[in-house]
């Protein structure tokens, strides 16, 4: 797939950014109430040996999510492993159960929600990097400003990686 595509094929490609997957278009959440409270999305590193560090997916979360292709405001990160002949690592947040980045967070502008998945307020940080520090695998980092950046499981960057690396699913909570 090509990275050039607009907001409206991606879309196309992934969805409404709102729908659980299943569901149709015209159907509301209220119409499945038990099976939009059972699934949530979570973002899975499916392929990683398939990982050639084209970037295209902190491109495409950081443009998406932030309107501006920025990799220091990209919440999925792609680094080298071993330098010029390693492979590369693409760290992207594991979506906990019992996340140690909400205990941390002394401002609350990480909240666990009901269905477990964990949303970011960015007017509630203070960029004290509290959250960065407790994440074990180090998927929460802060940006130029000072504030935390964290996945929100959209899947945007799914539909720009040219090689199929990263995959949406749907967990049970």
């Amino acid at each position: 797939m090509e990275s050039s595509a607009n907001p409206d094929e991606l879309e196309t490609v992934i969805g409404p950014m709102n729908m659980v997957k299943g569901e149709v278009e015209g159907e509301s959440k209220k119409d499945k109430p038990e099976e939009a409270k059972r699934k949530r999305r979570r973002l899975k590193v499916a392929h990683p040996e398939r990982c050639i560090g084209c970037l295209s997916c902190m491109f495409a979360c950081s443009r998406i999510n932030t309107g501006r292709a920025s990799l220091d405001r990209s919440a999925i990160k792609v680094k080298t492993q071993g330098g010029l002949e390693g492979d590369f690592a693409v760290v992207v947040c594991h979506a906990c159960k019992d996340p140690p980045c909400v205990a941390a967070c002394p401002t609350g502008a990480l909240e666990q929600k009901e269905e477990g998945r964990v949303v970011f307020h960015r007017d509630l940080c203070k960029g004290c990097g509290a959250c960065a520090d407790a994440c074990l695998i180090r998927a929460i980092t802060l940006d130029a400003e000072g504030k935390a950046v964290k996945c929100k499981h959209c899947g945007a960057c799914v539909a720009f990686c040219p090689h199929g690396v990263l995959e949406l699913e749907e967990v049970e909570n």
